[in-house]
């Protein structure tokens, strides 16, 4: 079988209402990372849904409890492993998903719909899960099993699979599980699927995310609040304090002012791909605020090649019920997005330093304990080159390539602990919903998907072997 005919069968399986079927059956298992009560359904999902897939297409399968899981909690987040191995001498493909998702809010959904009933209105099919990850990796999945059968079983490359079950829950013991397992995953290249495209009509290739790292700033100056009019112009101001030590961290256009949290550059190769890259321009998108961050940098440049500092949230005194008392305490919790060649490391030694030398030696910083690393394959690697090749095969269409995500994915695992570059193709859209109420895919972007990804794999089965080469 060819590789257009083989695209067309996996067309008919989607067109045929199977897919939608078994994307139907995921939804339907309320396996909710996040809910205490529910990790039954985590080990539900793997037994009753992955496991009887694999098998039936000749893995070798593992569930692995999870290495960090506190005593009080067995078996939550478990892990599968599975690997088909068709010739040790073959190049090694390893790719992941997550079959968790994030808690239903069954009540926030719009009339007609349940977070766990796959329903179709439209080009739309909402779904929990059905953007992250449930269908993304059903995609891939099913990408994977039309071109065995079209190779009468023969893929001509291994492949290793990483499902885990706590992405949304922050990928408790991803890591560890990477580190204590490191030879048994070994593989010559990383391929998965999460996160948005662009946009809807754009396929896209990301090598990598932004990483992340949260903190929080606290003004402790006395217990309780005293009479504004008793006591003002006598007592600082908590709230006043913090505004301050923030506004020497970035400035009033959100230029983050402390060389330490930016990138050492913005590489060329970052810049060319970079180049006429649209940001902001879906249908449901907020306008952009072109004055914003920092100065001479395009929107995608911004959000995909430098580094952001945000306030998310932060409270002084009562602001539900305010009352004329000048507050003790004061507190925000922030976040640094940051890319690759910046010093993750020392961040919070360059934040304590700033507000030192700024005299604001009486604001407290404290970090979240952990550091999502960034992480960006090289625009320049042969790998990148053919999937942007295999998909505008497929779809007729130039793909966009970001070297990284905005957001943050577990990706260093991938990249730094098992060395691998790192390729991902998502199926989503910006506009998804995920994490919200009346998550959703659009059928047409599902649809185009199993094609890119049938493409993707049988050539990676024919070419797979001389793309490695030139590395």
């Amino acid at each position: 079988m060819s590789r257009q005919n083989t695209i067309q069968t996996a067309e008919s399986y989607f067109d045929s209402g199977e897919f939608f079927a078994v994307l139907k059956q995921r939804v339907s298992i309320k396996s909710e990372s996040q809910n205490l009560e529910g990790f039954d359904k985590l080990r539900l999902y793997l037994d009753d849904i992955i496991v009887p897939e694999l098998t039936e297409l000749g893995f070798d399968i593992r569930i692995i409890a999870n290495p960090v899981t506190d005593a009080d909690q067995p078996g939550s987040w478990p892990f599968l492993l599975a690997e088909r191995i068709e010739d040790p001498a073959q190049m090694t493909l390893l790719t992941y998903g997550h079959g968790d998702v994030v808690r239903g809010y069954d009540e926030q959904w719009k009339e007609g719909l349940s977070p766990w009933e796959l329903k179709e209105e439209g080009d739309r099919w909402y779904g929990r899960g059905s953007a992250d990850n449930k269908g993304q990796h059903t995609i891939n999945l099913a990408a994977l099993k039309k071109v065995m059968a079209a190779k009468d079983g023969k893929l001509g490359f291994n492949v290793k699979i990483i499902l885990e079950m706590g992405e949304e829950a922050g990928s408790p013991g991803l890591a560890e599980l990477c580190e204590i397992h490191k030879e048994e995953l070994k593989a010559d290249l990383f391929i998965a699927s999460d996160g948005p495209r662009l946009s809807a009509d754009h396929p896209t290739i990301f090598l990598g995310s932004r990483g992340g790292f949260n903190f929080d700033l606290t003004v402790k100056l006395r217990e309780g609040a005293h009479h504004s009019g008793n006591w003002g112009g006598l007592l600082s101001n908590a709230g006043t304090r913090l505004a301050h030590a923030w506004a020497s961290m970035v400035d009033v256009k959100g230029k983050i002012l402390i060389s330490g949290l930016l990138p050492a550059r913005l590489p060329d190769s970052v810049r060319e791909a970079l180049k006429g890259i649209p940001v902001g321009e879906g249908a449901n998108s907020p306008e952009i605020d072109l004055e914003w961050g920092e100065p001479g940098l395009t929107p995608a440049e911004q959000v995909f090649g430098w580094n952001t500092l945000e306030m998310l949230a932060c409270k002084t005194g009562n602001p539900d019920m305010p009352v004329n008392a000048i507050p003790g305490y004061a507190s925000a919790h922030c976040q640094l997005r940051f890319v690759v060649e910046s010093d993750s490391q020392n961040f919070l030694k360059h934040i304590r330093d700033h507000l030192d030398r700024h005299g604001f030696n009486d604001v407290e910083v404290t970090d979240s304990g952990h550091v999502m690393e960034a992480t960006r394959l090289d625009p320049e690697d042969p790998w990148v080159d053919w999937a942007l090749g295999s998909l505008a095969q497929t779809t007729g269409k130039k793909p966009v390539l970001l070297p990284n995500l905005g957001g943050s994915l577990p990706n260093d695992v991938f990249a730094n602990i098992l060395n691998l570059p790192t390729v991902w193709v998502p199926h989503s859209y910006p506009a998804c919903s995920q994490h919200a109420p009346n998550e959703h895919v659009l059928a047409p972007v599902c649809r185009e998907a199993l094609q890119i990804m049938t493409g993707l794999f049988w050539d990676l089965s024919e070419q797979g072997s001389s793309i490695q080469a030139k590395r």
